[in-house]
């Protein structure tokens, strides 16, 4: 409602004139004139937001964010391709996926989800970075559009917004369940003083505590500090060295197992450093997190037998032959998390009428069925993923405990 101006006051200058005297007398000033009184000026109407008309046609839109330029742009376009190969392979006419540029920031980030959601969004799917992911999260919470983020920073996870990236927590816990059921009590860590490394420390601990056994050893490096001085310390070179010289059975290592919560290059440096000190494959075995789960680790040999949760390869193989058929390259590893994202999205659109993207909907307890395995999405944000474990071997990997089909515990 338009406000009222307020009435102008008009301001009257007061002169008095004084008669001219005789040349002897002195000129009398006339008094200055009294202060204009201030007029505050009306305050301008401020015209409401316009209203934002969402399309009415009964189409189910879903975003996409993604990085298409800038950085991350190939891992973002492979991506973009995977999740287009699960519309066309699961969605129906009523279905549209809105891809969006983020250009790898979370400023571009937040606009593209915000322009989504006036577009008619009733779902975000991305972003990839976690900035991106932090970035969004009030945009989407404001307007009640949930987020399934391509990140695995735990840290943003929540407030409708479920992180649909590899987390370590799941995997530390698969691996050292098997291990304990293959009679392994006793577990050292390995981990970078990281926000990682902290948490694969929290998980091991409860993992182990819940399996029966316990953390004998943990040591914390700073990445890109002296590899072979924490190795050292861990392995309790010294005290089973003077045991062995004083004429005493040498020591066994203070472990079964080494969980070294690391991948790449800096794996290979720490794992090559263990027979130096009397850890050899044998006597301890080597335990990872997804870290592990590239190509080429049995090129160190200390790793040849090492125990890691992942999703298994071969799971995901059709994928990638439909995928480099249809596009003609190999999509990026991530690109899994594109095509599990959007099949459910297709899925539930099928399913669940004009809303179809509850939160109930979305934490269905019995969870989803994807190309990297079971998963379902918890309420604090979280996934949970049916692993598989594997072993490091010569030429790759291979699986020594098959993932589980289903979230319902088992009758024994």
């Amino acid at each position: 409602m338009l406000a009222k101006f307020g009435r102008a006051v008009a301001a009257l200058a007061l002169t008095l004139g004084l008669a001219a005297c005789a040349s002897s007398s002195p000129t009398v000033q006339a008094p200055p004139p009294p202060p204009q009184p201030v007029v505050e000026a009306a305050p301008q109407p401020v015209a409401p937001p316009p209203a934002i008309t969402k399309p009415q046609d009964g189409r189910i839109r879903v975003a996409l964010l993604l990085p298409l330029s800038g950085r991350g742009q190939q891992v973002g376009q492979s991506m973009l391709d995977a999740a287009q190969l699960a519309v066309f392979e699961l969605a129906d006419d009523k279905f549209l996926l809105m891809p969006r540029d983020t250009k790898g920031s979370a400023q571009d980030a937040a606009a593209a989800a915000q322009a989504a959601i006036n577009d008619g969004a009733q779902l975000i799917l991305g972003p990839l970075f976690s900035p991106e992911a932090a970035g969004i999260k009030p945009v989407a919470a404001a307007a009640g559009v949930p987020v399934l983020s391509f990140s695995s920073d735990w840290a943003v996870a929540g407030g409708g917004l479920w992180t649909l990236g590899f987390q370590p927590q799941d995997q530390v816990q698969r691996v050292v369940a098997y291990a304990a059921a293959q009679g392994l009590t006793r577990f050292g860590i390995l981990a970078p003083a990281t926000p990682y490394g902290q948490a694969v420390i929290e998980s091991m601990t409860g993992a182990v505590q819940q399996a029966g056994g316990q953390i004998t050893r943990i040591e914390r490096y700073t990445p890109g500090g002296d590899s072979t001085a924490v190795v050292k310390r861990l392995s309790d070179f010294e005290q089973r060295k003077a045991a062995a010289h004083g004429g005493k059975e040498a020591a066994e290592p203070p472990f079964q197992a080494v969980m070294i919560a690391e991948g790449g290059q800096q794996l290979r440096a720490l794992a090559s450093l263990f027979p130096f000190f009397d850890l050899d494959p044998g006597p301890v075995r080597l335990l990872g997190t997804g870290l592990w789960d590239e190509q080429g680790l049995g090129r160190e040999p200390a790793l040849v037998g090492g125990w890691f949760a992942a999703p298994a390869p071969e799971a995901r193989q059709p994928f990638e032959g439909r995928f480099q058929e249809l596009y003609g390259y190999k999509p990026h590893r991530l690109a899994t998390l594109a095509y599990d994202a959007a099949a459910l999205a297709a899925v539930l659109a099928r399913q669940g009428g004009p809303q179809p993207f509850t939160p109930a909907a979305l934490t269905n307890p019995n969870g989803f069925s994807g190309i990297d395995g079971i998963f379902r999405l918890l309420p604090s944000g979280l996934p949970e993923r049916g692993l598989s474990v594997l072993e490091v071997t010569r030429t790759g990997t291979s699986v020594v405990d098959q993932a589980p089909t289903t979230f319902q515990p088992q009758a024994f």
